[in-house]
């Protein structure tokens, strides 16, 4: 019932442990305990507080992204011309009114009117694929971000109406349009007053040498040694452009990510809830009891369960044969090796051995094998988890896809596992009635507590008439 994909990568080896020289001055104080110290930037905000921020890629990766948006948003701008041409068609009506030139009053509306209709009719369509584009662009200086479109059903007409009733169209829509206009001048503007006029200033007082005059706006100097202070500046251009581009290559990214990113809501009545309780009654509760019921299921209820077995088969031989004890004995017998085998699937359930064996790429699916309802799974783990991380995901995806099975009415599932930086996301989305609760005990609180124990979120978005979004967020340090 499922399919999947998994990405499982080499498994990175620790590095042996080292053993400080008694006279070694040890580590800063304020490298101590501080996570932003020890592993690496995933911003430009956050590369700019390093001392190395100039010889790092961030700021070649920062300029990157200011130039893919100018070419972006200009090839962007030409190619919704038809869309806008009305409203460009009003623009010069207008400028021409101001400079004394009359135009009917019937005509400026109807401009008015078709360019507004044709931009909303159309303009959100256009926005759908240049959303996806920025998404994969804005991977050059920040961490990804999912999409936040919503599944739809079969054919083209379903597209649309998904597409023109969901609030993630009309962020993209509105991201299109300050990609094309306020974007895209922000960051030539960028370009051309740091990188480029820092260069052309610098290069001054070699030009003139050279005996060529050089024009600047309304200047013309042809003396190096009068170059000498406009080179000074270029100088200084050039070193501010690296911090300058970072700044506004993060602040784009940061409304990107305002835009762009998922939040969970699918549906204009949906709402984004997270579910959060005090982990500190669970912190050693958890795992304890787990073991405890493991082991008393395995060691202590099956075993009672086979010898059961055993002695009615036994039984059974001895009576005689077509009689109704033995009849009944045969029932008893086939209802115990039910139980046996349904004690067994909980005891699996509770950790399997292939989570332990193989980790969360092959028990996931293994897990959707056994849901009554079809499951998509996709799993991008480059590398092995914690146990206890892996053991809570599972407990997740099976408590997720359960409630799926027993409430929902679902006919598809999407269970997604991936690794966002630190961060393991968990994601199930169904196409079922919606209306989850966690006020109403079906469990949500309790899965809540689980992944608070680690750390981590619940998010859950389930408006009524569906679908239901739930996303386990588990911080994740990697190993080695």
């Amino acid at each position: 019932m499922s399919e999947h994909t998994d990405a499982p990568g080499p498994e990175g080896a620790a590095p042996p442990p080292t053993t400080p020289r008694k006279d070694s001055p040890g580590p800063h104080p304020a490298h101590h305990g501080d996570p932003r110290r020890t592993r690496a930037p995933r911003t430009p905000f956050e590369a700019l507080r390093r001392l190395r921020f100039p010889l790092s890629s961030w700021p070649w990766r920062s300029l990157g992204y200011l130039a893919s948006t100018v070419l972006v948003g200009t090839v962007l701008a030409a190619l919704i011309v038809p869309i806008t041409f009305p409203l460009l068609a009003l623009g010069t009506a207008v400028e021409e009114i101001a400079l004394g030139r009359e135009h009917p009053t019937w005509l400026l509306i109807a401009l008015l009117a078709t360019g507004l209709a044709l931009l909303l009719a159309l303009g959100p369509l256009v926005a759908v694929p240049v959303a996806h584009l920025e998404r994969w662009r804005l991977r050059m200086v920040h961490p990804r971000i999912a999409s936040g479109y919503r599944p739809t059903g079969h054919g083209p007409l379903s597209w649309v109406r998904a597409r023109y009733t969901e609030p993630a169209t009309w962020r993209a829509f509105a991201y299109l349009l300050l990609l094309v206009t306020v974007l895209d001048a922000v960051s030539w503007s960028v370009l051309y007053l740091f990188p480029v006029m820092g260069a052309y200033l610098t290069a001054l007082p070699f030009v003139t040498a050279l005996g060529r005059p050089v024009t600047l706006f309304e200047w013309t100097v042809d003396d190096p040694r009068l170059s000498l202070p406009l080179a000074f500046a270029g100088v200084l251009l050039l070193l501010v452009t690296p911090y300058v581009a970072a700044l506004t290559a993060h602040g784009h990214a940061a409304l990107a990510h305002l835009l762009l990113e998922d939040r969970g809501t699918d549906d204009l009545r949906s709402e984004l809830v997270e579910v959060t309780r005090s982990r500190a009654r669970l912190v050693d509760a958890f795992e304890a009891e787990r073991r405890r019921i493991e082991r008393d299921l395995h060691d202590g209820a099956q075993q009672r369960l086979i010898s059961l077995a055993v002695q009615i088969g036994l039984a059974r031989m001895d009576a005689p044969p077509g009689s109704d004890m033995e009849r009944a004995l045969a029932t008893a017998h086939d209802q115990a090796k039910e139980a046996i085998g349904s004690l067994r699937e909980i005891v699996n359930g509770i950790h399997p051995k292939v989570l332990s064996d193989r980790g969360l790429p092959a028990a996931l699916p293994e897990l959707a094998d056994r849901t009554s309802v079809p499951v998509r799974v996709r799993v991008d783990l480059p590398r092995r988890l914690p146990a206890h991380l892996e053991s809570t995901a599972y407990y997740v995806a099976a408590e997720a896809l359960g409630n799926v099975a027993k409430h929902a009415g679902a006919t598809e599932v999407r269970l997604n596992a991936s690794l966002d930086g630190d961060m393991l996301v968990l994601e199930a989305v169904d196409d079922g009635r919606g209306g989850a609760n966690p006020a109403r005990g079906t469990g949500l609180t309790g899965l809540a507590d689980r992944v608070a124990v680690v750390g981590g979120r619940v998010l859950l978005s389930s408006p009524h008439g569906g679908p239901t979004r739930l996303r386990a967020e588990i911080p994740c340090l990697p190993s080695g």
